[in-house]
C-alpha cells in the first residue's frame, strides 16, 4: 500500500460532506452517517432503499482498483443504538436503561442479533454499540445509553450484545451472516465525569476506573468485539482521544484488544494542541481511526505531512492499518458476497417486532399500585391522555431517526404501534374501549385514565441536567393528573424518560405509577403487561426492577448503591408485582432545587417567561418596561399585549413597533441566572427557535440578536419576516452559530439569549422562544451559512 492508501484508511468522514467520487482521491477507510445525515440525494428520514443504495455507492468506488493491489472496501458505520434506528421502518428497542430493568443477558443477545441483521440489510457494516458506560450522575444526558449504575449487570450484557451483533469469536464473514461490527463505547470513564458534564473531566481514582468504568470491557473483549470507540471526555485532566496510557499499554496492551479504536465525532479536535484537522497526538497515543465527519479532507492532508516527517512513526501507521485491515478481513469486507444486503423484508419484520414487544414487556417497572388499580378490566372504558399517548417519537426517545430524537412524525413510523394504539387493541379485544384525548377531556365518564407522559427526546450534551425534577416551573403533566384526580378518576401513570427523575407531586396524584423509559417503537408491549386477560387476570405480570436508583429529591444527582448516605426513594433493583402488597404513602414534595437555576433553554412559552427569564422592552439600548402582567409599553415606541396562541388562551404576546424611534423586546436573565455558555450547543448545530406571527409586515430592519458583547453579531430577519403570510403562525430556526461575530468567536457569557429589534412600523405575535436540537430547517436568514 502506498503511504497515502494507508493514512486515508485511519480516517472516516461522514456522508453529509463527502460524496462516493470524493474516495479517487482520498482514500478514506470508512465513512458514516451521524445522527441527522441523510442517504445521498434523499431526506434524512428515509426507508431502507436509499441507504442500500448509498453504501453500493461509496463501495463501487472504493473498489475501483487504483494500484496493484486489491481494492480495500470502505466501512460504513451507523449508530444503530437501539435497533436500527435511523432507517425509517426498523424496529425500536428499548433503550438500554430500559434493557437493563429487564435484567435478561440472553434478551440482549437477541437484541444485538436482531439489530445486525436489520442493519446490515440496510447496507451498513457497522454499529457503534453498546454503550458500556456506567453512569454515575443521573442528570447526564447519556445516562440512557447505559444499562445501569451498577458495573456488575454492565459486566454481564457486554458481552452478550456484542456477540449478538457481530456473532461467536471467530465467527467466519460475519457480515455474510446477518452481523454487523460493534464498537464498545466510550473509552474509558464517560459515565463518571465532574457533574455529570458531557465530555467532562473523570477524577476517579484508578482502582475506581478499573472497578467501575472498566466493569464492561473486558467482556466485550472476550467476546471479540472488533472496534473500541474512544471517549470525548478526560480522566483526571488527560483527554482520552490523546491518552496513550489507557489506549496502548492498557486496552491494547494489558486488555489484549486486537481490533482498533476509532475515535467521537472529531474528538481527536479536543487533545490539547490539536485542531479537527489536526493531529498527530491523538494518533501516536493509539487513535487508530479518526472520526472527521466534516474535517476528513484536512485531516487527511495533515497526517499525510505528519507520516511523511516522521511526526507520526511509520510504525504506528502500520499498526494502525493493521488493525483495520485486520477488522475489515474479518468481518467479510473483502467478500464482495452481501447476502443480507438488500433484503428490506427484514427491516421492521414480524419476529424482531415480537422480540421488541417482549423487550417492552420486561423492562417495565413498577412503582406504584395503591388500590390495586392495576391491571385495568378488558372491559373498562379508559380515557389515554398525556402527550405521549400516541406520540410514537416521544415513546421512542433520542437517536430515534435523528440526533436528538426530535422533529418526528407518526408517518416517520409505518411499522409502530403507539401506546394509545397497543391499549385499544387490547381493550377491544376485551369487550371495552379505549377514548384518545391528550388533554384529558371525555365524552363518557371513564373508568380508568391512563396518562401518558414524560421527557421529550433529547441526547449527548443537550441533555444535561442540573436538577432531576420534572417539568420544573412548569408542571403541565401534573396539571392534568390533578385535573383527573379532582374527578374521582382512577389514574394510571406511564412515565416515560431516559431517567429516574424526582417525581413526587405526580406519584401522589397517581393510583398507579409505571417507569416504562423509553419504549421504541412497540407501544403494545405496554398494553400487555396493564390489561388483564378475559379471566380478569394478568396477562403478563411487571418483571422489571430498577437498574438506577430512584431519587428521594431532585438534587440527589448522583445516587449509586453502596456511596455513602444512599438514601433512594426507590433503592436499585425495586420493582412491584401484581402479588404485591405495598402501598407507597404520600411523599414531600419540595424539590431540594431552585428550578429557576436550571433553565438555560426554555425563553418563552406557554404564555410566560419561565425563571429565571423575564421579558422585557427597550428604546435606545434602555429598558422602560418589564413585562409583569401580559401588557407593556416603551414611551410609544413598542407596546406589548397578550393574544391567544398555539391553542392556549393568551398563550402569546403581540408585539406593535410604531416607528417612532428603535426599540427591542427582549429576554434577559433575572437575579438567579447564571450566564449561560452556548459554545457546545453551537457546535452542535443548535438553533434558536422563534414560533411567531406577521400580523403587519415590517417597513424597515428587523434584527435579531444573542447578548454575548463583541463575539456576538445580530442577525437580519427582515426578510424572514417580510415573507411570512400575514396572520400565519410560523416558526423559524435560526443556527446559534448564524450569531458568531467569527468563526472562532466563542458564544459565552450570555445573560440575554433573545432580543428582537426595529426602527419602523412592524406588528408581531410570538408564542415561543427555546433552544432547539432539531437541525432539520435551520437556516442563517441573512447569509448562506452559519459556520
Amino acid at each position: 500500500m502506498s503511504l497515502e492508501e494507508k493514512v486515508g484508511q485511519m480516517i472516516q468522514g461522514d456522508i453529509l460532506s463527502v460524496r462516493p467520487e470524493d474516495l479517487r482521491r482520498y482514500p478514506l477507510g470508512s465513512i458514516l452517517a451521524g445522527g441527522s445525515s441523510p442517504p445521498l440525494d434523499a431526506p434524512d428520514r428515509s426507508p431502507a432503499g436509499p441507504w442500500i443504495d448509498t453504501a453500493r455507492a461509496f463501495r463501487a468506488v472504493s473498489l475501483e482498483r487504483r494500484g496493484d493491489h486489491e481494492p480495500i472496501p470502505v466501512m460504513f458505520g451507523i449508530d444503530a443504538v437501539h435497533g436500527n434506528n435511523n432507517v425509517v421502518g426498523a424496529t425500536i428497542f428499548p433503550h438500554n436503561i430500559g434493557l437493563g430493568a429487564a435484567n435478561d443477558p440472553k434478551l440482549i443477545r437477541r437484541i444485538g442479533e436482531a439489530t445486525a441483521v436489520e442493519t446490515a440489510a440496510a447496507g451498513f457494516d457497522w454499529a457503534f454499540g453498546p454503550t458500556l458506560a456506567v453512569p454515575q450522575n443521573d442528570g447526564w444526558g447519556r445516562a440512557y445509553e447505559g444499562y445501569s449504575e451498577d458495573p456488575d449487570l454492565v459486566r454481564r450484557y457486554a458481552g452478550e450484545m456484542v456477540t449478538g451483533l457481530q456473532g461467536e469469536p471467530g465467527l467466519r464473514g460475519p457480515l455474510q451472516r446477518g452481523r454487523v461490527a460493534a464498537s464498545a463505547k466510550h473509552f474509558l470513564g464517560d459515565g463518571g465525569t465532574e457533574g455529570g458534564v458531557d465530555q467532562g473531566d473523570n477524577r476517579a481514582s484508578e482502582e475506581q476506573l478499573v472497578r467501575v468504568h472498566n466493569a464492561g470491557y473486558p467482556k466485550a473483549i472476550e467476546a471479540g468485539a472488533m472496534t473500541v470507540m474512544a471517549s470525548f471526555s478526560s480522566w483526571q485532566g488527560v483527554k482520552m482521544h490523546g491518552n496513550r496510557s489507557l489506549l496502548t499499554d492498557v486496552l491494547k496492551g494489558r486488555m489484549g484488544f486486537d481490533g482498533f479504536v476509532v475515535g467521537d465525532w472529531n474528538g481527536h479536535g479536543q487533545v490539547p494542541g490539536c485542531t479537527p484537522t489536526d493531529c498527530a497526538a491523538a494518533f501516536n497515543a493509539g487513535l487508530d481511526m479518526a472520526m472527521a465527519p466534516d474535517s476528513w479532507k484536512g485531516l487527511y492532508e495533515n497526517t499525510l505531512a505528519q507520516a511523511r516527517s516522521g511526526a507520526i512513526p511509520i510504525a504506528r501507521i502500520d499498526d494502525a492499518v493493521r488493525r483495520i485491515l485486520r477488522v475489515k478481513h474479518r468481518l467479510g469486507l473483502f467478500d464482495p458476497a452481501r447476502p443480507f444486503e438488500g433484503r428490506t423484508e427484514l427491516i421492521g419484520a414480524p419476529e424482531h417486532r415480537a422480540l421488541a414487544r417482549e423487550a417492552v414487556r420486561k423492562t417495565l417497572v413498577l412503582l406504584k399500585n395503591n388500590g390495586g388499580v392495576l391491571p385495568i378490566r378488558p372491559d373498562a372504558k379508559v380515557l389515554v391522555a398525556g402527550p405521549g399517548a400516541d406520540d410514537v417519537g416521544m415513546q421512542s426517545g433520542g437517536w430515534t431517526l435523528s440526533w436528538q430524537g426530535t422533529g418526528n412524525r407518526r408517518s416517520d413510523f409505518p411499522n409502530a404501534q403507539s401506546i394509545y394504539e397497543g391499549l385499544r387493541e387490547a381493550l377491544q379485544a376485551g369487550g371495552g374501549r379505549a377514548e384518545l384525548s391528550v388533554a384529558g377531556e371525555f365524552t363518557e365518564r371513564p373508568d380508568v385514565a391512563v396518562v401518558v407522559f414524560g421527557e421529550a427526546p433529547y441526547a449527548e450534551f443537550l441533555g444535561d441536567v442540573q436538577t432531576l425534577e420534572h417539568q420544573p416551573g412548569d408542571k403541565r403533566d401534573l396539571a392534568l393528573l390533578k385535573k383527573l384526580k379532582a374527578q374521582g378518576i382512577p389514574v394510571v401513570s406511564v412515565f416515560l424518560s431516559g431517567r429516574p427523575l424526582w417525581v413526587n407531586p405526580e406519584l401522589n396524584a397517581s393510583d398507579a405509577f409505571v417507569a416504562a423509559w423509553w419504549p421504541g417503537s412497540e407501544g403494545g408491549g405496554i398494553a400487555d403487561v396493564l390489561v388483564a386477560g378475559r379471566d380478569g387476570k394478568p396477562r403478563h405480570d411487571f418483571q422489571g426492577r430498577l437498574s438506577f436508583s430512584w431519587p428521594r429529591t431532585a438534587a440527589q444527582l448522583e445516587l449509586n448503591k453502596g456511596q455513602p448516605g444512599y438514601d433512594p426513594l426507590f433503592p436499585l433493583g425495586y420493582g412491584l408485582t401484581y402479588a404485591s402488597r405495598d402501598t407507597v404513602p404520600a411523599l414531600p414534595e419540595i424539590s431540594g432545587v431552585n428550578a429557576a437555576t436550571t433553565n438555560a433553554g426554555n425563553y418563552y412559552l406557554n404564555g410566560r417567561t419561565p425563571p429565571p427569564w423575564r421579558m422585557v422592552l427597550r428604546e435606545g439600548g434602555r429598558t422602560v418596561a418589564v413585562e409583569t402582567n401580559a401588557a407593556a409599553s416603551a414611551s410609544g415606541a413598542l407596546s406589548l399585549r397578550a393574544v391567544d396562541a398555539a391553542g392556549r388562551q393568551e398563550g402569546g404576546r403581540q408585539l406593535r413597533w410604531s416607528g417612532q424611534r428603535e426599540a427591542s423586546v427582549a429576554i434577559v436573565g433575572g437575579p438567579e441566572a447564571k450566564p449561560l455558555d452556548l459554545e457546545r450547543q453551537a457546535n452542535g448545530d443548535v438553533s434558536l427557535q422563534l414560533q411567531y406571527r406577521v400580523d403587519a409586515a415590517p417597513q424597515g430592519k428587523v434584527t435579531m440578536a444573542l447578548g454575548c458583547g463583541p463575539a456576538c453579531r445580530p442577525v437580519d430577519v427582515t426578510s424572514l419576516l417580510a415573507a411570512a403570510p400575514a396572520g400565519e403562525w410560523r416558526t423559524a430556526k435560526i443556527r446559534l452559530a448564524c450569531f458568531r461575530s467569527a468563526p472562532d468567536a466563542k458564544l459565552a457569557g450570555i445573560l440575554e439569549p433573545f432580543a428582537l429589534s426595529a426602527d419602523a412600523p412592524l406588528q408581531l405575535s410570538i408564542a415561543e422562544v427555546r433552544l432547539m436540537a432539531d437541525p432539520s430547517g435551520a437556516t442563517c436568514p441573512d447569509r448562506t451559512e452559519g459556520k
